[in-house]
């Protein structure tokens, strides 16, 4: 990543830009009211901006219960922003504070879009098939 050119905070981005976010990064769409009450709920969450406009380029999140479950999620950085090495530093932020702050027996897990899948196994994780798997309420 090219320190100069990006700036990286532990903090969560605004709503209307954490929206903007999603929607250029062709994650699920949100509701504005929902949205402001998750992210202030965030245990811990990482914002990647462009030192020249402050334009935010990337975040991530780690929730949970504060104790034995915790997910991460929101990984995202915009795609004319990919391929700096920006998504493995918001996870090497988000696993510095998991390692230093979340008990080891806790579970920690996540959701990956393929082809994601390959960057998340740089930091551990594994499928969880065939023994469990991933599933979520499709509304």
């Amino acid at each position: 990543m090219n320190d100069s050119k990006y700036l990286i905070k532990h903090t969560v981005p605004e709503v209307a830009e954490y929206l903007t976010l999603r929607k250029a990064c062709g994650l699920s769409l949100r509701g504005t009211a929902a949205s402001k009450i998750g992210l202030s709920n965030s245990l811990f969450a990482v914002t990647v901006r462009r030192t020249s406009d402050q334009t935010l380029v990337g975040m991530g999140r780690l929730i949970g219960d504060g104790g034995t479950a915790y997910q991460i999620l929101d990984i995202a950085v915009l795609p004319e922003d990919q391929g700096n090495g920006l998504a493995k530093s918001i996870m090497s932020a988000i696993m510095n504070h998991i390692h230093n702050e979340v008990d080891p027996q806790a579970y920690v897990n996540l959701i990956a879009d393929c082809p994601a899948e390959n960057l998340y196994q740089q930091f551990g994780f594994v499928e969880t098939a065939p023994k469990s798997i991933g599933m979520y309420l499709k509304r």
